[in-house]
């Protein structure tokens, strides 16, 4: 056995995360309206929203599938912003299951908020990028919620997933 940590485990770490965060927010759908500001966000709600985007967005373009309209897409409720992530996890589990899919192709990213140097990261690279991008915000998030009162019980290390048995 290799003691690395495969994509699919990755990817099983993440669904576990935001399947948590579904679940939790529902149960305490008051945290939505928390004020926010990570990812010039201005309350929970938007923050989930930016997560489950920015999933979407990396499957789609990893994928080269067209770049959707951010400010279309949906702003809620919540079920809505979820259904942004299962679409993501669908588009990425299709690509993960074709062994002829070009990890290793280069992107071609218009963002400025990228240095120029960084605009062609490899698919695999994005796909990384995806697979952390959540779990960092998910911790932020479970400090914001718990300071504000309201303690999730969220365990977002790797350690403690069920995802890596």
């Amino acid at each position: 056995m290799t003691p690395a940590i495969t994509i699919e485990e990755l990817l099983a770490w993440n669904q576990e995360a935001s399947s948590f965060w579904k679940a939790w927010l529902d149960a305490n759908p008051a945290v939505l309206e928390l004020p926010c500001d990570i990812g010039r966000t201005r309350n929970v709600q938007e923050f989930v929203r930016h997560i489950w985007v920015v999933d979407l967005f990396w499957a789609r373009r990893i994928a080269g599938e067209p770049e959707l309209n951010r400010e279309k897409m949906p702003t809620g409720p919540l079920d809505a912003l979820f259904e942004l992530h299962l679409e993501a996890v669908k588009i990425l589990r299709s690509l993960l299951d074709d062994p002829a899919f070009a990890w290793d192709g280069k992107l071609s990213l218009d963002a400025q908020w990228l240095p120029p140097e960084r605009r062609n990261p490899t698919r695999r690279k994005a796909l990384a990028h995806l697979l952390l991008h959540g779990p960092r915000h998910w911790a932020q998030l479970a400090t914001l919620v718990r300071t504000a009162g309201f303690p999730s019980g969220f365990f977002g290390d790797l350690l403690l997933s069920s995802a890596l048995e």
